[in-house]
């Protein structure tokens, strides 16, 4: 858990600290870092709309295989 906390952070500082050279001048990384920003708002936008219709998530249904093997 820890782990993967860890790395999140680790994420969301390099996403920063590419952003501060994307500003300070290397144009080359601004359309690959808006990228995520756009599909963020999409899947946020999606998301508002459906809470707004009143449309309930659907929940997964899994099935157990017929053919169950023996131990």
């Amino acid at each position: 858990m820890k782990f993967t906390r860890a790395m999140i952070v680790l994420g969301i500082l390099l996403y920063v600290f590419l952003w501060v050279l994307a500003l300070n001048g290397v144009s080359s990384l601004v359309a690959p870092l808006i990228i995520p920003v756009v599909l963020a708002v999409l899947v946020a936008g999606g998301v508002a709309l459906n809470r707004f219709m009143g449309i309930t998530p659907r929940h997964q249904h899994f099935r157990d295989r017929d053919d169950k093997p023996d131990r």
